[in-house]
């Protein structure tokens, strides 16, 4: 285990299409976080920006960027990109530069204006990125990946189509009652049955939009925290970035092969089960002891793999868990009670944060009419592509 950060502040711009610069979102979240935190700007001593990214690429120095548009006063800047884990790795590295020493205020920000409907990549030949290669060589849209895995869980468990739509009615309903999510509005299963099919079994109701929005934290020192009359700040405990291990023989894009595992027996299990051990070991906690989560579904079948990633359950029993709610409000463990991506949408660099600010507010009990009684510990989740993990543990 290692040593807690305090979380001082936490702010977000809403979740939309507003037709305006990334810079414009990160700067009200920070301002935000900010604000909660109890802060002026000039007390920060270090900023890590999220990257916006196109197609595999940083578009943009997303720490001098913010850091520049607040005005500059001096703090240490550091930008990373780790495509959707993005968020939980600036966060990561707040915490690292906290726990050395180096500073005692870290204001960590993503936010990004997205392209209109689903990712694509950006023009010219690159064929050293695997994000690319997979859009080019194969074809394998975003919405693609997520019709075959949500096929492959058909295959395999047995999972059906009113399964995948009872996810998304359970997202909705939360994402209802936040203010910050895009789509607000509650849905049946037989609306999602009734939206257009993107990749067969899943129609477009099942899958996430990309968005425009912003998230901000502002991390500190404990001692920092209880000077500044924080007596019992919400604390990140563990963030876990961890990468896969050879060899895996189930398909990942956007790698688009497997490797042998002939001379050498496969890890025990899955890359994204591998995220979640690292961020419990790490912590001290286990799946049972959390309160809720918040995972990455991009797809509504995604959302049940991650039940099994996170062993909420055993694999296979996703589908299971979700039917008996326990995964709902009210439930042992409430999965995405800010409405999850099925209502915010995709701002790649701004999610992991987002997920970050959620559980913040849960631990403080201060989510309104979504909140869940009697929270203590939460964990994060999501996966960014080239073998990027994230998952973070908070707890009060």
């Amino acid at each position: 285990m290692t040593e807690d950060v305090a979380v001082l502040g936490v702010g977000m711009h809403p979740w939309g299409k507003w037709g305006r610069g990334f810079v414009e979102y990160g700067v009200a979240a920070a301002r935000a976080a900010l604000a909660d935190a109890g802060l002026d700007w000039r007390d920060v001593d270090a900023v890590v920006g999220a990257d916006t990214v196109r197609g595999g690429y940083p578009g943009y120095v997303a720490g001098a960027t913010f850091a520049r548009a607040l005005g500059w006063q001096g703090a240490r800047v550091t930008s990373v990109y780790a495509a959707c884990a993005s968020g939980a790795q600036a966060i990561d590295a707040a915490r690292t530069r906290i726990l050395a020493g180096l500073a005692d205020t870290v204001l960590v920000v993503g936010a990004d204006a997205a392209p209109k409907g689903f990712f694509r990549p950006a023009g010219g030949d690159r064929p050293d990125d695997p994000d690319w290669l997979r859009f080019r060589v194969l074809g394998a849209t975003n919405p693609a990946y997520f019709g075959l895995y949500a096929r492959r869980r058909m295959a395999v468990h047995g999972d059906t189509p009113e399964d995948f739509a009872q996810v998304k009615v359970k997202n909705a309903a939360m994402g209802a009652l936040n203010p910050n999510a895009r789509y607000r509005e509650r849905v049946t299963a037989e609306e999602v049955a009734a939206s257009a099919v993107v990749a067969d079994p899943l129609r477009l109701l099942d899958i996430c939009a990309t968005s425009d929005g912003g998230a901000a934290l502002v991390l500190s020192g404990l001692e920092f925290a209880r000077r500044h009359g924080a007596a019992d700040p919400v604390r990140i405990r563990a963030v876990s970035t961890v990468t896969p291990r050879y060899p895996s023989t189930v398909l990942d894009l956007p790698d688009i092969a497997t490797d042998s595992s002939a001379a050498v027996e496969p890890a025990g299990g899955s890359f994204r089960a591998s995220i979640a051990a690292a961020a419990y070991e790490e912590a001290g906690v286990g799946p049972e002891d959390l309160s809720l989560a918040e995972v990455y579904d991009l797809s509504t079948a995604l959302e049940l793999q991650w039940y099994e990633d996170l062993a909420l359950c055993g694999e296979g029993e996703g589908a299971k868990l979700l039917r008996e709610g326990v995964t709902a409000p009210g439930g042992r463990i409430p999965v995405n009670p800010s409405g999850g991506l099925a209502s915010f949408g995709e701002a790649v660099p701004a999610q992991a944060i987002a997920q970050v600010c959620e559980l913040t507010w849960q631990l403080r009990g201060q989510a309104g009419a979504r909140q869940i009684d009697g929270v203590r510990v939460g964990i994060t989740a999501n996966q960014g592509l080239f073998g990027h993990g994230s998952a973070v543990v908070a707890v009060r």
